[in-house]
């Protein structure tokens, strides 16, 4: 499902305009990329949590040369599965 679709079912599903829809896609993404950056969790019980994980600098190797390089530390958005969301994937 790419992003129309989504605006399209979610449209249907809350019985709203695709315009409505899309303005409520776009707030949702906005107001969890803002919590992320801002280090803070974002979680909806039962559904998902996305949290923000910190990597370390490490030593890795160039696979077509084998040399050893740095990759720089970073920080990685992580999403985790809810109960009810997997219960709901494994047909449970």
């Amino acid at each position: 499902m790419n992003k129309t679709e989504l605006i399209a079912a979610v449209a249907a599903e809350a019985n709203l305009t695709k315009k409505d829809a899309e303005k409520f896609l776009s707030a949702f993404e906005s107001v969890v990329t803002d919590a992320l950056v801002a280090d803070k969790k974002v979680q909806l019980v039962g559904f998902m949590t996305i949290d923000v994980v910190a990597r370390a600098e490490r030593e890795g190797r160039n696979p077509q040369t084998g040399a050893s390089m740095k990759i720089a530390a970073s920080k990685s958005p992580r999403f985790k599965v809810g109960k009810k969301l997997k219960d709901a994937v494994n047909g449970k």
